[in-house]
């Protein structure tokens, strides 16, 4: 997901993206811990779209006030 992408969505699509995407690093760290993970850059993919997603809700709240 790229930042265009991300500050195209309602503040609504991106916290329902924001709690999907916090599942999937959830499972991601019990495959790891587990051993059962393959693709172990995919939870650093995820943690990047958290963080990108939480700082475009935060510009959202100072534009609005």
């Amino acid at each position: 997901m790229k930042a265009i992408d991300t500050r195209a969505k309602s503040a609504d699509e991106l916290k329902e993206t924001l709690a999907d995407l916090k599942k999937e690093a959830l499972n991601l760290r019990f495959q790891q811990a587990s051993g059962q993970l393959e693709n172990t850059a995919r939870r650093k993919t995820v943690r990047r779209d958290i963080a990108r997603i939480l700082t475009v809700l935060a510009e959202q709240r100072q534009a609005q006030g």
